[in-house]
């Protein structure tokens, strides 16, 4: 889960289903209660540690740990590839978010007028961030905690990779290198935004995925499309559109594809069991 986090247009979420612990993960997230540290104010020790008993503890820092190995490793080897190989490693991030994008489209079961609003309407968002010039995200640290309330909200909105929200919000290849140093005030506060944002929107975003799920859905759908102008150009900006690229753009399909179908597989495997 945590290799995939780390790449743009993979889906930590799909891979926790493929693995058989996205369940376990959500029920984890929707345990974690704010009134907890009330009980540690009160002095109701009792209380606080059932409410830390319910959010499965040993499961989630073991997990925790796996993606944070993960992001170690594999910074050092993403971050050679974007330095020496810009145009092919954008270009599989391109093919990556196409393909999310379609298959968050198949999910959307309307094809009503209002579907089609919220897709344009998250196209629109997603190309104008797009429009918006270099530089315009800084590296502050308040940045970076906005950026993981925003990334790690991601995990339970289906298809919708945190590494690429991190990239549209410029702060993909910084938050790399700080991790591969071990920079700790940026992972410290990404992971801190991370843990608010979570906090405070994952039943907002459960609860309109449950009555609005059309309307969510084609929003997102818009909203990868358009920003994919920021892929484009990063591709443009390395050489173009050369045959490395377009392979590499290709390769990124190809692997959403095999995901997909490994997740599907687990989901039918899942449904004889239960027959």
């Amino acid at each position: 889960m945590g290799g995939s986090d780390i790449i743009p247009g993979v889906s930590g979420g799909t891979m926790a289903f493929i693995t058989g612990i996205y369940g376990r993960l959500v029920n984890a997230i929707a345990s974690v209660r704010p009134r907890s540290l009330l009980h540690i104010l009160r002095g109701d020790v009792s209380s606080f540690k059932k409410d830390v008993l319910a959010i499965d503890p040993l499961f989630l820092i073991t997990l925790l740990a796996g993606i944070g190995t993960a992001a170690l490793l594999m910074s050092r080897m993403i971050l050679h590839i974007l330095e020496g190989y810009p145009a092919e490693a954008f270009g599989l991030f391109l093919g990556l978010i196409v393909a999310s994008s379609v298959l968050i489209a198949v999910q959307v079961k309307s094809r009503n007028t209002l579907a089609i609003l919220f897709v344009g309407g998250g196209f629109l968002i997603g190309y104008l961030i797009g429009d918006l010039p270099t530089g315009s995200f800084d590296h502050s640290l308040l940045m970076i905690f906005i950026t993981g309330m925003v990334a790690l909200c991601a995990m339970i909105l289906p298809g919708i990779s945190g590494a690429y929200l991190t990239l549209i919000l410029g702060q993909y290849e910084y938050l790399l290198q700080a991790i591969r140093d071990v920079s700790l005030p940026e992972i410290l506060t990404f992971i801190a935004g991370g843990v608010v944002g979570i906090l405070l929107f994952s039943r907002i975003l459960r609860y309109l995925l449950d009555r609005y799920t059309a309307a969510v859905l084609a929003f997102l759908t818009g909203l990868m499309l358009g920003s994919t102008r920021v892929l484009i150009e990063r591709i443009e900006e390395a050489g173009g559109f050369s045959p490395g690229a377009v392979a590499a753009c290709v390769a990124g399909v190809l692997l959403i594809g095999g995901i997909e179908y490994l997740r599907k597989e687990k989901r039918e495997h899942r449904l004889k069991k239960r027959d």
